[in-house]
């Protein structure tokens, strides 16, 4: 069973950073891509970054290229976000899901992933 857990969320100003952490435990980690969504009151979820099995490629909405990295360390089973030059319109419930499938030789989608974390709360004031 697939536990993903994320920590990290908080309360920041507009301009400021923030890393968000999932540890995950169930299988094993560095079979599996992983990716983060987010998911602000009133709207559908949405992918914000993912990264392949074997940290090989990334992917990135447009909305936060340039500001925002995925990354992954298998020795440690966590894939983090770390988030610069955050704006007010990226406050939202972050999410943190897994791949259904291991190895895959490319970038998951949205279709791709299965088991998601509870979330952690991104509040960005202007």
């Amino acid at each position: 069973q697939v536990q993903l857990v994320e920590s990290g969320g908080g309360l920041v100003q507009a301009g400021d950073s923030l890393r968000l952490s999932c540890l995950a435990s169930g299988r094993t980690f560095s079979r599996y891509g992983m990716g983060w969504f987010r998911q602000a009151p009133g709207k559908e979820r949405n992918l914000v970054a993912t990264i392949m099995w074997n940290g090989g490629s990334t992917s990135y909405a447009d909305s936060v290229k340039g500001r925002f990295t995925i990354s992954r360390d298998n020795s440690k089973n966590t894939v983090y976000l770390k988030m610069n030059s955050l704006l007010p319109e990226d406050t939202a419930v972050y999410y943190c899901a897994q791949d259904r499938s291991p190895w895959r030789m490319t970038v998951p989608v949205l279709a791709d992933f299965g088991s998601w974390g509870q979330g952690t709360q991104v509040t960005v004031s202007s």
